[in-house]
């Protein structure tokens, strides 16, 4: 069983701090790395100035609309699949990923394209 992410990667978090209000994450990227494998150490906020904003699965339901929903799409072990779905002015709006981090980021960025958010 493949293991599920909690928080956004560098790469989403530098899109959302794009979109959404950096008073919405709760954690950030800390600027020194681990000595072990050399990827950025994540860390709770609270007390750090420096560093890339990160939002964990909780903070992003939190972002998008009353509603929105995560369901498992497909569920072997190597392809998982996460459907993220909120119901928008009358209509349902998805959007997929590999873990529900990944489908709620979806789900911000399209409900920014279309200035629902």
């Amino acid at each position: 069983m493949a293991t599920i992410r909690a928080y956004t990667t560098i790469e989403q978090s530098k899109k959302l701090a794009e979109i959404l209000s950096l008073e919405s994450a709760d954690m950030c990227y800390y600027e020194y790395t681990s000595h072990i494998d050399g990827t950025p150490k994540v860390g709770y906020k609270e007390g750090i100035t420096e560093g890339i904003p990160c939002w964990s699965l909780a903070s992003l339901f939190n972002v998008l609309p009353k509603g929105t929903d995560i369901i498992k799409e497909e569920s072997d072990t190597e392809n998982e699949k996460y459907m993220c779905t909120v119901g928008v002015k009358d209509d349902i709006i998805c959007t997929f990923g590999n873990n529900p981090v990944d489908a709620c980021v979806a789900m911000v960025e399209k409900l920014h394209e279309l200035n629902l958010l």
